[in-house]
């Protein structure tokens, strides 16, 4: 098969190098793509570097009238993209299709903010010796974005990035996730009929080692990355000078307290829990349920945990699909029986066939085992039990991540202790910490991140504030 170009510039350009994309669920191969080596990411920079001057001097109309194309032309492509998410990333295509949705919903919120980046006017006539004095408070864009984004949302997690750069007036490269590049390529062709500059879109495939220069060389104003927290933590030190937004995952916990509509909560923890194979950094990962209703919780848990649908992910029944490699879900089974011989208790599931993995739910866990203080990114559930909300919040906090929690409630003051004492970027209540939509601020603290993204808040990242004084 031809080998897929990536994006320099707006053109098109090809490799000495390829790497082969392969359908998780099958093993099949769908695609080779080109690898850009450290002369083409230099190219790339110089590229960005020329199309800052153009895109800094956009309207606010026109970076407005760009997203809106972008949001049209994803629109008539749905499908095509849904199918191609499900096929590189082995996304059951219910979830793939929902994340296409959510990738329109970034780029026509990001239209809309592209008209609401405000400043102030500030009274300087504050002393004597200022009488007469006022400020003017704008923001402007930076420069350019070095974004870095994961395999498991290869088009929304990229609109989070490029969306608020190009509502902003800056300029971008994008690294695509090596296991999902597909997704961003078939994204240029839409930039490329946006009105965007074209200096603007680049688009690399490449090695790990060579996208180190996006995070060291100087011209780069930001570093915008998501993965995992060793990565993340490490290309930070390295990157400078530069501004950097690090979004790093998390295990997050969810509260159940004896007011809780148990059925509810039992049904979205289970779709939390266990969707898309668990590849979600907000997934439900450790559930904390009160004494008093902790056995018909874990009764009706388990009930429908053991039912979920596995397989085909292009059959729209299924909830859990393959999982992104084989390792990885060899990685699942070795803590999942490493829990087990320190003590743990599998409820239903602890399965491992080829790259799938049951959805497995555990109890009897302790803190330091890896299911409960490291990041699972698989279908893996933990149960415990408290008896007071103080102790709820405590084994929640007990974690290195804070990314977010959720609380199931209808005591208006477990749900305001929760609020205030949870340690996480936010909390959700009466549904899974799993939720987002694209408007919010989204970020952790601790190891699961450092900035926010959203596209508001993104855009406040991306810009700085510069005074006038008159």
């Amino acid at each position: 098969m031809t080998p897929k170009q990536f994006y320099i510039g707006g053109e098109l350009q090809s490799g000495s190098t390829t790497s082969a994309i392969r359908n998780p669920y099958n093993n099949s191969e769908i695609a080779h793509v080109y690898q850009a080596n450290k002369d083409q990411i230099e190219q790339s920079i110089l590229s960005a570097r020329l199309a800052f001057k153009i895109t800094s001097q956009y309207s606010s109309y026109e970076r407005s009238e760009i997203l809106h194309s972008i949001v049209l032309q994803l629109k008539q492509r749905k499908e095509e993209f849904a199918q191609l998410i499900t096929a590189e990333a082995g996304k059951p295509i219910t979830f793939s299709r929902a994340e296409v949705d959510r990738a329109i919903a970034t780029f026509d919120i990001a239209a809309e903010e592209a008209k609401r980046i405000t400043g102030e006017v500030l009274p300087l006539d504050v002393t004597a010796p200022t009488k007469n004095k006022q400020g003017i408070v704008t923001r402007f864009p930076i420069g350019i974005i070095a974004c870095i984004s994961p395999f498991n949302f290869p088009l929304n997690l990229v609109a989070h990035k490029l969306a608020p750069a190009i509502a902003s007036g800056n300029s971008f490269i994008l690294k695509p996730p090596p296991q999902t590049p597909l997704t961003s390529l078939l994204l240029g062709e839409i930039l490329l009929n946006s009105g965007l500059e074209k200096k603007t879109i680049n688009i690399l495939p490449t090695s790990n080692e060579n996208a180190e220069m996006l995070v060291t060389d100087d011209r780069i104003a930001m570093l915008s990355f998501t993965g995992s927290a060793k990565v993340g933590w490490m290309l930070k030190q390295k990157a400078g000078k530069k501004k950097v937004i690090l979004e790093l995952g998390g295990n997050a916990g969810v509260i159940v307290d004896k007011t809780a509509d148990l059925s509810h909560a039992v049904a979205r923890c289970a779709l939390g829990g266990f969707g898309y194979a668990g590849q979600v950094c907000i997934k439900v990962q450790r559930i904390v349920i009160h004494e008093s209703v902790y056995d018909q919780f874990e009764k009706e848990f388990i009930e429908t945990a053991s039912k979920i649908v596995v397989g085909d992910p292009l059959d729209e029944k299924t909830i859990v699909g393959p999982m992104i490699s084989e390792n990885e879900t060899k990685r699942v089974e070795s803590w999942v029986n490493e829990a087990v011989s320190q003590g743990a208790k599998v409820l239903t599931g602890g399965t491992r066939n080829g790259i799938f993995y049951r959805p497995t739910v555990l109890t009897n866990v302790k803190p330091e085992m890896k299911v409960c203080s490291e990041e699972i990114f698989g279908p893996v559930v933990t149960l415990e039990k408290d008896s007071t909300i103080k102790e709820a919040v405590d084994k929640i906090n007990n974690s290195k991540y804070g990314l977010q929690a959720g609380i199931f409630s209808n005591d208006f003051r477990n749900i305001q202790y929760a609020y205030k004492h949870l340690d996480v970027g936010g909390v959700v209540v009466n549904d899974y910490p799993t939720f987002r939509v694209d408007n919010m601020p989204y970020g952790g603290v601790k190891d699961s991140g450092f900035g926010r993204e959203g596209v508001k808040y993104a855009i406040q990242e991306m810009t700085e504030p510069k005074l006038m004084v008159f």
